[in-house]
């Protein structure tokens, strides 16, 4: 099911309270509250991400409504938005999408793994953009660059580290002297076959949107 068949007009409503939530304006694309709606509606965050940017734009009759209506009575609007979210089942996840066929994506990125919770697929993400960026010597817990990352994605540096000797095994670049045992592997194979024989340009610009989701 793509995102534009899952989206309903009332779904304008919340995303207009989240783009009138202080800063007032377009969200970053991986901002935490852009990305929790996002899970909340099963809808990719870039769909959201360009429904808001028409939001902005008032681009429909329908939007420009929207705008008339609320904008200045942000009380109005959130008593919309609560009875919306009531009266839909919005805030129970079961409810809302009874017989309805979802098949997650990119929601999975954003739970915690089973095998470390204190990590997610978006961090090992974040994890590999650093690997690339230094020398398996720099690999270590002291290094400014890690703890740097350690401290926002609230993970222990030894974590971090643990990560980067998985990805190690998984490059094909170097020799592998050791077999690895890790509770990490599958998650960071997983990450790997994604992003680590891709565009490293890539990679970067996607860590550098994901940040967002930490910072806020």
């Amino acid at each position: 099911m793509t995102d534009n068949q899952l989206w309903r007009d009332e779904y304008w409503l919340v995303l207009m309270q989240l783009y009138l939530r202080k800063p007032v304006g377009l969200k970053p694309l991986y901002s935490k509250g852009l990305v929790s709606l996002s899970i909340e509606l099963h809808i990719h965050p870039k769909y959201l991400y360009r429904q808001m940017f028409r939001l902005r734009e008032l681009e429909t009759p329908y939007i420009e409504k929207l705008w008339n209506t609320y904008a200045k009575r942000p009380q109005k609007l959130m008593r919309e938005v609560k009875w919306f979210r009531q009266v839909e089942g919005f805030g129970n996840a079961k409810e809302f999408y009874k017989g309805v066929e979802v098949n997650e994506t990119f929601e999975k990125d954003f739970r915690p793994l089973p095998q470390e919770p204190s990590l997610m697929p978006v961090t090992l993400i974040l994890v590999l953009d650093l690997y690339f960026r230094l020398t398996p010597s720099t690999m270590v817990v002291e290094t400014p660059e890690v703890k740097e990352l350690s401290a926002l994605v609230k993970a222990n540096p030894s974590v971090i580290i643990e990560a980067m000797d998985v990805f190690r095994c998984c490059d094909p670049y170097l020799p592998k002297d050791n077999f690895i045992i890790s509770p990490l592997l599958i998650p960071c194979q997983e990450i790997w076959k994604r992003y680590g024989n891709g565009n490293p340009e890539e990679l970067s610009a996607l860590a550098s949107q994901l940040k967002e989701y930490f910072k806020s």
